[in-house]
């Protein structure tokens, strides 16, 4: 039997006002239009779900919330005037059957939804990093609108503050641009310094005779190799590491490879993270998943621009990001102790090593979907990353103030784990995890795991 009205749960958010921002003219006059081409690293992500961030600001309990909206689409139109890309749509070329493009005309513009949030939480509950449910944060996040829009941006009234939510499709751009159009928006707000305007030029990502685009186009899409089924009882949380922590693991791995004879593996700050946070999550796993020397795999996304020949500039608006991918056994991962970190460790330093060199030739670089499906016939799961420390999140002031806290919420649909780089700028890592509440990071061994809620590892968990 259907839930009648009166089961159903309130609604969280009251939408106030729906707008559609566009790009500031120039001189009277808006952007010309364009229709900018799918590149190979482009298409790959044609029919994958938004990538979804919410960022929570704190407010005084005297702010003007009207005049702060105001000023939020006016400066966003200013900042959309260099990126007018983003107030496009996907679409196939007209007279193709499977060249796709980022096509942009005057009048197009980004979707700007006002919002009140109704539950009785407040900013500080719903920044925190302890578990809460995935439903509280995810409606502050935007929808795309319908017809291959690529941006679209929410502002939620909480109580004590505010939620800029932001949905980009990852077809338009990767994480790199998505933040720098947020700082481009930030300095238009607070009439800081502009950031460099972004390289809009497709042609700057060479393939001969279309030759990636081919092949990528016929691939698995990113949402066919991701497959996670959230549930209703979906948690979110966020384990902060701080520069002591990360140094601790670095010393632990470092101390392991000396007792093995083995030389130890380039531990930055980024390879202890997520060799902390792998082998945390195999460890949490049930016992009987952990299946002897079974391989499961890692992937992360790294930033090609600087590799590609000749060199991509920093600012280039699209996609030029690759996986660097790296396997290792189960139970290894998951030992107890300092031997799970140096596995994790040693497994995530070779594969950045892999990837550096992961754009030397077209057949280096289409053998990442061959990856993904020994990943997938493996059937051992694979733990992927979203974000990055080099982002700096924390720094997108919109014009009242730094977040007080950043979160990925897509991650709850992907099981990607979220990376950012630490509020306190000390030199420490966030990372989100979003699991089912009957799942957990707890410590191994426990014998209620299997029903404790979401929590994380500590250090001394972990290499004791």
């Amino acid at each position: 039997m259907a839930p009648t009205q009166q089961d159903m749960p309130p609604p969280l958010l009251s939408v106030l006002e729906t707008t559609l921002v566009r790009p500031s003219p120039t001189a009277g006059a808006a952007p010309p239009e364009s229709s900018l081409p799918l590149t190979f690293f482009d298409v790959l992500w044609l029919t994958s779900p938004p990538v979804e961030r919410v960022f929570f600001y704190r407010l005084a309990a005297d702010a003007d919330v009207a005049t702060i909206l105001s000023n939020l689409k006016t400066s966003l139109s200013r900042a959309l005037h260099a990126y007018y890309p983003l107030a496009g749509h996907l679409r196939l070329k007209p007279g193709t059957a499977d060249r796709y493009e980022l096509y942009y005309q005057p009048g197009d513009g980004v979707t700007f939804t006002v919002a009140e949030y109704c539950d009785d939480a407040d900013v500080e509950e719903l920044a925190s990093d302890e578990p809460k449910k995935v439903a509280k944060i995810a409606p502050l996040a935007p929808t795309l609108p319908e017809g291959g829009a690529v941006l679209a941006l929410q502002a939620t009234v909480l109580h004590g503050g505010l939620a800029i939510g932001m949905a980009v499709h990852h077809a338009a751009c990767d994480g790199a641009s998505s933040t720098r159009f947020l700082h481009a928006w930030a300095a238009a707000g607070t009439g800081a310094d502009a950031p460099p305007p972004p390289v809009i030029d497709r042609t700057l990502i060479k393939d001969p005779r279309s030759r990636l685009y081919d092949f990528f186009v016929k691939a698995p899409t990113a949402d066919q190799m991701e497959c996670v089924k959230m549930s209703d009882d979906q948690l979110f949380a966020t384990l902060t590491l701080s520069k002591e922590d990360i140094q601790r693991v670095k010393d632990v791995v470092a101390g392991e490879a000396g007792r093995r004879g083995a030389a130890p593996p380039r531990c930055s700050s980024l390879v202890a993270t997520f060799g902390f946070i792998w082998s945390c999550y195999q460890r949490a796993k049930d016992e009987e998943s952990n299946r002897g020397d079974r391989r499961t795999y890692l992937c992360f996304p790294i930033d090609h621009r600087s590799r590609m020949k000749p060199p991509v500039p920093d600012e280039y608006l699209g996609n030029c990001v690759g996986a660097a991918m790296h396997a290792a056994p189960e139970d290894q991962l998951a030992v107890a102790g300092a031997g799970g970190l140096f596995v994790a460790c040693m497994a995530v330093a070779a594969a950045i090593e892999e990837a550096v060199g992961g754009v030397r030739s077209p057949e280096t670089i289409e053998s990442w979907i061959e990856r993904f499906k020994e990943a997938a016939v493996a059937g051992t799961g694979m733990l992927t990353v979203a974000g990055s420390p080099r982002f700096r999140v924390y720094e997108v002031d919109l014009g009242f103030g730094r977040p007080a806290k950043v979160d990925i919420v897509s991650v709850a649909r992907t099981g990607a784990m979220a990376v950012a780089e630490g509020r306190s700028s000390g030199g420490g890592m966030e990372v989100g995890i979003s699991l089912p509440s009957v799942g957990n990071l707890a410590c191994r061994g426990s014998k209620s795991a299997s029903s404790m809620p979401l929590r994380f590892f500590t250090i001394e968990q972990v290499i004791h």
